[in-house]
């Protein structure tokens, strides 16, 4: 079983933002071994082998049709079927990705169904590529890494400034002129889903706010607007800095909640049985944009749609 060790409540907010950030497509191996129904598992034996992996993609005409495993292949040995046809033993009901998923979904999907790999497709339904654990990990830490560098570079820049702000009687937070933003939301445009936020992170980091704010109010503005492509009929994020905080609100014109408590509830989602087939519906979205938050009201009625505003102080270090 293949799992990815990652606490969503207890992780570092680096990486809990590294994850909202990313996309499958950025993570997934483009580099696709194939086999084709007809092949003999032997072949396909002598394939891993030779080329170093564990499981391929079964592609007839190039239409994705199963999934073969090293699990397959082992069995065919032990069972006396090697020289079967690839198609008699592989697994026809394949999970798959999208490759413009957050990867969160992939590793969500790795989590649940505990699969070693899942194929990837475009929007127009090709396969485009592979994802497994090790891809995941592989790139968070190349992500970490170019993260920090980021931070070391941008830190005596950020000195710089602040000294040069308190030189002119003006500290970070009194010099910041205020700021709007504000975006539209679509049901399902899963594309575009994470843009607002960031956006939002983008401007923080113009504004100078402090980094501990910009991933809280990432995290928080994320999981809001994630919500809105999953659960509503499409809304607005719209975003106000200030010196002393990030005002967001999250609004729709969804069906509604009916019953909040339970929706700040940990593991209670409404998502219905397609939604949770695509990996979404953990009920972690609500509960962690409170947590990042500092302020956080939330109402909702039935056929009503749901608003959500929540408030992110900057922290008193940076306003110095």
């Amino acid at each position: 079983m293949e799992t990815i060790p990652i606490d969503t409540e207890g992780a570092s907010p680096v990486v809990l933002e590294l994850i909202y950030r990313l996309k499958v497509s950025d993570v997934m191996t483009r580099e696709l071994v194939t086999a084709a129904p007809g092949d003999s598992l032997r072949s396909v034996q002598h394939l891993m082998r030779d080329r170093g992996i564990t499981g391929a993609p079964v592609l007839d005409g190039g239409r994705l049709v199963g999934i073969v495993s090293i699990g397959d292949v082992i069995a065919a040995l032990d069972g006396g079927w090697i020289d079967e046809r690839t198609e008699s033993r592989m697994t026809r009901a394949v999970i798959v990705l999208e490759e413009d998923m957050p990867l969160s979904f992939a590793i969500s999907y790795l989590n649940r169904y505990g699969y070693r790999r899942f194929p990837v497709m475009s929007r127009d339904g090709a396969l485009v590529g592979i994802v497994t654990a090790a891809d995941i990990i592989r790139a968070l830490l190349v992500e970490m890494n170019r993260e920090v560098e980021r931070l070391e570079s941008g830190l005596a820049r950020e000195n710089a400034r602040q000294r040069a702000a308190q030189a002119a009687g003006a500290g970070g937070a009194a010099g910041r002129e205020p700021l709007l933003l504000s975006f539209t939301t679509r049901r399902f445009d899963f594309e575009n889903a994470g843009k607002a936020s960031t956006e939002l992170k983008k401007a923080l980091k113009g504004q100078g706010v402090d980094p501990a704010t910009i991933r809280r109010a990432a995290i928080a503005s994320y999981e809001l607007e994630l919500n809105q492509v999953i659960h509503s009929y499409g809304g607005i994020m719209e975003f106000s800095v200030g010196s002393d905080g990030v005002e967001i609100l999250a609004k729709d014109t969804g069906p509604g909640i009916p019953d909040l408590e339970r929706a700040l509830t940990e593991g209670y989602s409404t998502a219905n049985q397609w939604i949770r087939s695509l990996g979404f519906g953990a009920g972690l979205g609500l509960p962690n944009a409170k947590r990042s938050s500092d302020d956080f009201f939330i109402e909702s009625a039935p056929g009503g749609g749901t608003t959500v505003r929540a408030r992110v102080r900057i922290s008193n270090e940076e306003k110095a």
